[in-house]
């Protein structure tokens, strides 16, 4: 089993081939390659590469599945006694994104 680790946005995600990952909103069509090439760890089996800070030559290529939006959220203030309240809410938009290869460097 081969899987990287890499860093989008300032989070980092573990990445197989195949599988699907929710990211930070991204730009790009749906449909689009993306290549992500800020791997910190890669593992294949019993071989482990670990970056200083990155590892050189690897990279994770996924495509562009959709962007969504996460569950609502409330946000609500008041302050005592004096007739004060707001209840807003917010919703996080991401990006869904397939894995389809990695290089492992």
């Amino acid at each position: 089993m081969a899987y990287a680790i890499f860093n989008v946005g300032g989070q980092q995600f573990r990445a197989e081939a195949g599988e699907s990952v929710r990211m930070p909103l991204m730009d790009g069509e749906p449909g689009s390659k993306i290549t992500f090439d800020e791997v910190f760890l890669t593992v294949d089996g019993d071989k482990i590469k670990t970056g200083q800070p990155t590892v050189k030559g690897a990279e994770v290529l996924g495509e562009i599945v959709q962007h969504v939006k996460g569950e609502k959220i409330y946000v609500f203030k008041f302050k005592r006694r004096k007739n004060y309240r707001r209840k807003t809410g917010h919703r996080q938009r991401y990006t869904d994104v397939k894995i389809t290869s990695l290089k492992l460097g």
